[in-house]
């Protein structure tokens, strides 16, 4: 999982990327390819 500033540029990299906020924290998740996970906050 990589920590990121800016999510809006791994959200393109793949198209089954999510934006999801839980607990104040705000997720990339991606179902089908689980390489592409990052956090912010």
């Amino acid at each position: 999982m990589k920590i990121r500033n800016s999510l809006k540029s791994l959200k393109g990299r793949h198209r089954d990327n999510r934006v999801i906020r839980r607990r104040g924290r705000t997720y990339i998740i991606n179902k089908t390819n689980r390489r592409f996970k990052a956090r912010q906050g």
